[in-house]
């Protein structure tokens, strides 16, 4: 799964899936993979990593790193990098987490926000940040949140494009040497192309979280 958002009620509804397939397969390792933008946006923020955090005493999960959770702990270190947080959602991460920002805080409230917001964060959701993995491989797979950049190898991506990049990845039809599973860029149904897939359907606005389950050299999508 990509880009939760804060739609903790929608991710619930896909454990849901998940376990019924789960209980059903014959598979002897699943592993479950997640790649990243868990926060903003939507009103859920503080409950979806609750979740995930509990998924993960009980499955053998991947947690990815999106370029919101980048924001996150950028404007953590650095409160005045709040206004660039702002315009990406991370006033409804405020909130989900106690706190109430005004819409246009001063340089003072950023900082005071940004402390409170440190305070607010269990350690179990802090370890969690720190701990988000750029990338994850898995047989002929390579996971990642935004993309990789054409034309370089896998491992000497730079993580400023795994986690930023757009239009140079999206419109590439190169061969990445695996075949590339991320999210990052919103599309209606999930995009699924000879060398990669986008499984970023735009759960915080449209509702529809979307689920990739890959079974030997099968792609379901639900």
């Amino acid at each position: 799964m990509s880009d939760i958002h804060g739609r903790a009620d929608l991710l619930k509804q896909m454990f849901t899936v998940i376990d019924r397939d789960l209980s059903a397969s014959q598979s002897i390792r699943p592993i479950q993979v997640f790649l990243g933008d868990y926060i903003d946006r939507g009103p859920q923020s503080f409950e979806t990593i609750e979740l995930l955090i509990d998924r993960a005493r009980r499955h053998e999960c991947v947690f990815l790193k999106g370029n919101h959770e980048v924001i996150l702990l950028d404007a953590l270190a650095n409160p005045p990098l709040l206004d660039e947080w702002r315009q990406f959602g991370g006033l409804q991460t405020l909130t989900s987490y106690g706190l109430q920002p005004t819409l246009r805080p001063s340089d003072g409230e950023k900082t005071e926000l940004m402390r409170e917001l440190y305070e607010k964060i269990p350690q179990t959701h802090g370890y969690f940040y720190r701990n988000l993995r750029a990338s994850f491989t898995c047989g002929d797979f390579f996971f990642v949140h935004a993309g990789v950049k054409p034309g370089i190898p896998l491992d000497l991506q730079q993580e400023q494009d795994l986690f930023w990049i757009r239009e140079e990845f999206l419109e590439s039809s190169a061969d990445f040497g695996k075949y590339v599973v991320h999210g990052h860029t919103p599309v209606s149904t999930p995009d699924i192309r000879p060398n990669r897939i986008n499984i970023d359907t735009g759960a915080y606005a449209t509702g529809n979280l979307s689920l990739l389950s890959i079974q030997g050299d099968r792609l379901l999508v639900v």
